[in-house]
């Protein structure tokens, strides 16, 4: 197991429905990318990045947006700040949380992957 004060990548894997991933994407920019970005300007992460694959119907299309989120360390994962964040940047709670429940109903699948680094010998 990882050394717990070592940084902890996750991926957030999301499959929207058909026709809904450029609303899904606009959303997220609009109301989760500045709460990720608080945090990783607070030091809580090292590092967010959003992928998406370059051509339509690259691979098995499990997904079609990931998010990597570097977290400082383990402690910095196990903190909720999400919620603090979003009321101070959203005073409009009621249309925050419909676009957020939007950007979900555009789903078909999420999953995420704590992923455990297994260095290599050089």
């Amino acid at each position: 197991m990882a050394d717990e004060s070592e940084p902890i990548e996750v991926l957030y894997f999301y499959r929207t429905r058909w026709g809904a991933h450029d609303e899904f994407v606009a959303l997220f920019r609009k109301n989760h990318w500045p709460i990720l970005r608080e945090q990783l300007a607070a030091g809580r992460f090292t590092g967010v990045e959003l992928w998406t694959p370059r051509f339509h119907g690259d691979g098995r299309a499990d997904w079609d947006v990931l998010v990597s989120i570097t977290y400082r360390d383990w402690a910095a994962m196990q903190e909720h700040s999400d919620a603090e964040i979003a009321a101070r940047l959203y005073p409009d709670q009621d249309a925050f949380k419909r676009e957020e429940q939007r950007r979900f109903e555009l789903l078909e699948a999420h999953w995420d992957v704590v992923l455990e680094s297994r260095p290599l010998e050089r």
